[in-house]
């Protein structure tokens, strides 16, 4: 009797963990639903708007600009920012705010990404922080699941002219 038990409770323990490691695996590696809060890249992604992350672009190098990204902060790590791209390696970028009058330019290092809020007037971004290095990068927003009613890939930056081409 106490062997059937222990027995049976082994069992579940083993599937158990070896479901936990093949979730953690897809959830790593493959991708992931993500709650946004903040107005930063209104109006393409409002507050609350749920959307899926996929985390294999990261892995393979093959983050674009205009991709919107999952990112961990560069001020505190515990957390997580959504913000798209702007400039990757070795792009020009403009890092002056929209409403400066003298615009400053500048190159992404090596390893980096230039990453915006889609709300220039409320984002904190890469024209705070500065180059954000590749590795904080943890998944790319493919498209948008709630609201329902905006359900589907997520459309182009409003601001389009932020993007140099040099």
């Amino acid at each position: 009797m106490l062997r059937n038990v222990l027995g049976k409770t082994l069992r579940f323990l083993g599937y158990t963990v070896q479901y936990g490691c093949i979730a953690h695996c897809a959830f790593e590696y493959l991708g992931g639903i993500v709650v946004c809060s903040g107005p930063s890249m209104e109006p393409t992604i409002q507050n609350s708007d749920i959307v899926f992350s996929e985390n294999l672009s990261r892995h393979f190098y093959c983050i674009r600009k205009g991709d919107i990204v999952i990112v961990k902060s560069p001020n505190d790590p515990k957390s997580n920012i959504c913000k798209r791209v702007i400039g990757l390696e070795g792009d020009k970028v403009c890092t002056s705010n929209p409403s400066d009058f003298l615009k400053s330019h500048s190159y992404v290092p090596k390893g980096h990404v230039w990453l915006e809020g889609d709300n220039l007037r409320n984002s904190t971004d890469s024209r705070c922080y500065g180059p954000v290095p590749y590795g904080l990068i943890r998944g790319r927003i493919c498209f948008k699941i709630w609201p329902l009613n905006d359900f589907g890939f997520l459309r182009a930056s409003p601001n389009g002219h932020r993007f140099l081409d040099d």
